[in-house]
């Protein structure tokens, strides 16, 4: 009987007619569209149309010193690069950086995030801006600073920690990949943790107080309270967080390009397209890499929303 009246019902339900709007929210929806509107159509060309014309020179033999001799050549300047081992290292090492600079700033940002959230309340102002002072930092900047802070000539590191196992005062930082990359991800992670935990920082105010205490008044340990309703309900945030950050860091350029400049196998995708567009004049092909570097990226937050499965206009409230 429960299937015949379920074979009844279910048609009735897909046929039954959807809730139609209120008058209040459709012109609430168009003057939204007419005050954004405009801004957005222009936004949409600014990012559209180099990434248009990228992809347009991308299927070119096109030398800016030899404009004249612009030929139609299709995929192949993918295929050349597909086929080249510099473009598998460089893009190993910019995965590299990503992962590492990504997994340590979600980690430190989360607990700078609990810090300020549980700050005294006359001390909270004080002490966010301590802490997001390196975000506002201009990153050539920061990147310059870390370079004399680790140059064996004017650095201070090594005689400072030349205790450390490793670290002595003659040591070159950049003159090995590891020890400069190490330093490079250092810069990074100074700089952008701040903007993880201004992210998660947001999360942990949306998370309900009567849910954790219910579960502490229920006997849950701060673990668990932490694993089964603090991190839940930031899902939203913490998805976010790691997908801005890690398009970002998979674009890496002005700390490599100031510190090392790519030397010593720390180049990754971005300088790689700079030094053949600009540095070799090479349009076509520097605007293949570019157009492969943004199916990365693209890639990346492909795969991290699928991983999250967190759906941001539900979080919003709309239905």
């Amino acid at each position: 009987m429960s299937t015949a009246v379920t074979s009844i019902t279910a048609p009735e339900q897909s046929r039954r007619p959807r809730r139609r709007k209120s008058a209040r929210a459709t012109s609430e929806a168009r003057l939204g569209w007419m005050l954004a509107g405009p801004a957005f159509f222009v936004m949409l060309f600014v990012v559209l149309y180099p990434i248009l014309q990228a992809l347009y020179d991308s299927l070119f033999t096109y030398r800016l010193t030899a404009p004249g001799e612009r030929e139609f050549v299709g995929l192949g300047n993918y295929g050349v690069i597909l086929s080249d081992p510099v473009f598998w290292r460089d893009l190993g090492i910019t995965l590299l950086i990503t992962l590492v600079t990504v997994v340590v700033e979600l980690i430190l940002g989360f607990l700078l995030a609990l810090a300020m959230h549980h700050a005294i309340t006359s001390t909270r102002g004080l002490i966010r801006t301590m802490i997001l002072v390196p975000y506002g930092i201009i990153t050539v900047v920061s990147a310059f600073a870390w370079f004399y802070m680790f140059s064996i000539d004017s650095g201070f590191i090594n005689h400072w920690f030349d205790w450390v196992p490793g670290i002595s005062t003659d040591l070159n930082w950049f003159a090995q990949g590891s020890t400069a990359l190490s330093v490079i991800m250092l810069s990074e992670i100074w700089k952008t943790t701040p903007f993880i935990s201004l992210l998660l920082l947001a999360g942990l105010a949306q998370v309900p107080g009567d849910l954790t205490e219910a579960a502490a008044v229920d006997g849950a340990s701060w673990w668990q309270r932490m694993r089964l309703v603090i991190l839940p309900t930031m899902k939203a945030s913490i998805m976010v967080a790691v997908l801005f950050r890690a398009m970002d860091a998979f674009r890496i350029f002005d700390s490599i390009y100031i510190m090392t400049n790519g030397a010593y196998g720390t180049e990754v995708l971005s300088l790689l397209a700079y030094r053949t567009s600009i540095g070799r004049l090479e349009i076509g092909m520097g605007s293949a890499i570019s157009v492969l570097l943004f199916l990365c990226v693209a890639l990346m937050a492909f795969i991290a929303m699928k991983v999250f499965k967190v759906d941001l206009a539900d979080r919003g409230g709309s239905k």
